[in-house]
């Protein structure tokens, strides 16, 4: 189900941000390279883009306009006799005046609003648009202008009283189980696993001269900071090489004095990040 599959693209978006400098977001962002005629759009406004670029990678490019200009893309479904004033699944919704403001893609509608995805939009309505984001639209404010209807294969579900026209069903509400489909959400990125420390074995474990891999891994954590005194190594058995390396990394703690006499305390220890073994 094409209809399923665009929304799909879409919705699998939503989360995603351009870039930034100069603390001001900048309109770079992925859409326009990948988007054949487009590349010039590059850190220009993107909503347009976006939808040219979510068609394409649905495999429906023919059945929007590939442009960066909401204008040119109200007039492409005008020519093709497309373009209605009531909401429609799957649509591409236009805003300001003569739709040249702005562009989303329609998910759902009931009698009062219309669901969207949309690009280079953000949360707090302001004109400085930063990602992609769902959006829940009222469908009677006067800055929605209208939408477009791609000439879907098995048409879609329109509140158009004449959607037959369009090759659309007429209905007060829709939602894409309306049209036999799905949409379906990417799955979430599991969390990155935490890394695991070793616990602070206690200060009496080194001065028993343990040898050990713990101490191997301490031992290569305070060369990884910058506190290493050995010559050789660092290796298992502990030496004196091991409490000078980590006299340094007592005062580079900010220890002074005995404090600071190379033998860990557990203070240290835990900031020294020594990994499990």
């Amino acid at each position: 189900m094409s209809i399923a599959k665009v929304l799909s693209v879409a919705t699998a978006e939503v989360g995603y941000r351009e870039g930034k400098s100069g603390g001001h977001w900048n309109n770079f962002q992925k859409y326009s390279p990948a988007v054949p005629g487009l590349e010039w759009s590059q850190n220009q406004a993107w909503c347009a883009t976006f939808v040219s670029w979510v068609a394409l990678t649905a495999g429906v490019a023919s059945l929007f306009p590939r442009t960066a200009s909401c204008a040119t893309g109200v007039s492409w479904f005008r020519n093709k006799g497309r373009f209605s004033e009531y909401p429609a699944v799957g649509a591409q919704v236009f805003f300001g005046n003569g739709g040249g403001s702005h562009t989303e893609i329609v998910v759902s509608y009931d009698a009062d609003y219309v669901y969207t995805v949309g690009g280079n939009t953000n949360v707090n309505g302001s004109a400085e648009g930063d990602g992609v984001y769902e959006k829940k639209r009222a469908r009677r404010d006067s800055y929605l202008y209208g939408y477009g209807y791609p000439a879907y294969d098995g048409g879609s579900v329109s509140a158009d009283p004449d959607a037959a026209k369009f090759g659309y069903k007429v209905k007060a509400t829709g939602t894409v189980k309306d049209v036999g489909g799905t949409v379906e959400k990417p799955k979430p990125k599991p969390e990155p696993a935490k890394p695991k420390y070793e616990p602070f074995p206690g200060a009496a474990y080194f001065k028993r001269k343990p040898k050990s891999a713990i101490v191997t891994a301490m031992g290569k954590r305070l060369v990884a900071v910058g506190c290493s005194a050995y010559k050789s190594g660092p290796g298992p058995q502990w030496t004196d090489a091991d409490k000078a390396s980590y006299a340094k990394w007592q005062r580079k703690q900010k220890y002074t004095g005995t404090d600071a006499d190379g033998w860990p305390g557990k203070a240290s220890w835990d900031a020294l990040k020594v990994p499990k073994v």
